[in-house]
């Protein structure tokens, strides 16, 4: 690509690649931190052109996952305003953080590669809201509030002080995004599916304690939704069913850790079933499931436990009967 811009003219446009974190050794403190020996070679042949053409080194960082899965630390020193008293000295810096300890891990890296200038980019930050553990609408609006609280002071971190240019993931959920990577991984959004958003957050970076514009123009489908009847005088076909329903549906919720994890085994089924009868649109035979289904005008939801309702697609529309068609 970057050879392609040159031979157009096109030589001032910026082509780079986004990195996660697992491309550095997993180290204690930052200043030990540098490229995993595997890809060492890769990586300095990468850092050699972004120098050349003064290109900014993109990383995505997801602290949630880091946290728990990388560092094995308190779930605290995920957050900016970490309520714990767990921190980390490296010589005479502390980090109580652990988005600010993810930039210098970085840096300490590029700055050994012999490239202690080079800018550094945020290309995805963010935090889920459902799926696996401490993700919820709390803790994201949480730390969304702390991030851009630490992005409007523009004072960066003590390797990479000034501001750092950054990007959010994501605006909405992406209910088709391969459960392979995590449950997790279909709920970052800011939004809602239906246009509404989750949490309170202020784009402006003045600190509001205000919610997004809400999206407009969202049509929802009729408040209807597909129960479990309760019968299970036939296990093997009530698991069957669940089975069918979250392998073609979206039952992150119900993963460990997930905002419907908890629910009664009953509330389980009828969460698979109504996941499968509102993404094939609410058609009556989809609500079947050898006879274990029923279609129900009562919300179903529970505490903490969203039973979502479908939006209409721009070529859908409902008729008389509450039907939807394709236009």
């Amino acid at each position: 690509m970057r050879e392609t811009l040159d031979e157009m003219g096109l030589g001032y446009v910026k082509a780079t690649t986004g990195h996660g974190m697992d491309v550095l050794k997993v180290t204690k403190f930052p200043s030990e931190a540098d490229f995993r020996d595997d890809i060492k070679g890769p990586m300095l042949n990468s850092l050699e052109e972004f120098n050349r053409t003064g290109t900014p080194f993109v990383i995505y960082m997801f602290p949630i996952h880091f946290v728990k899965e990388v560092l094995n630390y308190t779930m605290e020193f995920a957050f900016f305003d970490n309520k714990s008293l767990f921190k980390i000295q490296d010589g005479n810096v502390t980090y109580t953080n652990a988005v600010e300890y993810m930039i210098d891990s970085l840096a300490w890296a590029i700055k050994k590669a012999g490239y202690p200038n080079m800018k550094i980019m945020i290309g995805q930050i963010g935090w889920p809201t459902d799926g696996y553990p401490h993700a919820n609408v709390k803790n994201a609006e949480r730390f969304h509030k702390g991030l851009l609280k630490f992005l409007a002071s523009k004072k960066g971190t003590p390797l990479k002080p000034g501001p750092i240019d950054t990007f959010l993931h994501s605006l909405s959920d992406e209910n088709m995004f391969p459960r392979i990577f995590g449950a997790f991984q279909r709920h970052w959004g800011i939004y809602k599916s239906d246009g509404n958003p989750k949490y309170k957050i202020d784009f402006s970076l003045q600190d509001r304690d205000v919610y997004p514009t809400q999206a407009k123009g969202i049509v929802k489908m009729p408040n209807r939704w597909c129960n479990f009847n309760g019968d299970k005088s036939d296990m093997n076909s009530v698991n069957m069913n669940y089975d069918l329903a979250c392998k073609a549906a979206d039952c992150t919720g119900l993963e460990v850790g997930a905002s419907c994890s908890g629910i009664s085994f009953e509330s389980k089924i009828s969460y698979a079933f109504n996941a499968y009868f509102q993404k094939y649109k609410q058609k009556i035979e989809t609500c079947d499931f050898d006879g274990l289904g029923e279609i129900v005008a009562t919300n179903p939801s529970l505490e903490n436990c969203e039973f979502p309702i479908e939006i209409l697609a721009f070529q859908d529309q409902v008729i008389q009967n509450g039907m939807v068609i394709r236009i």
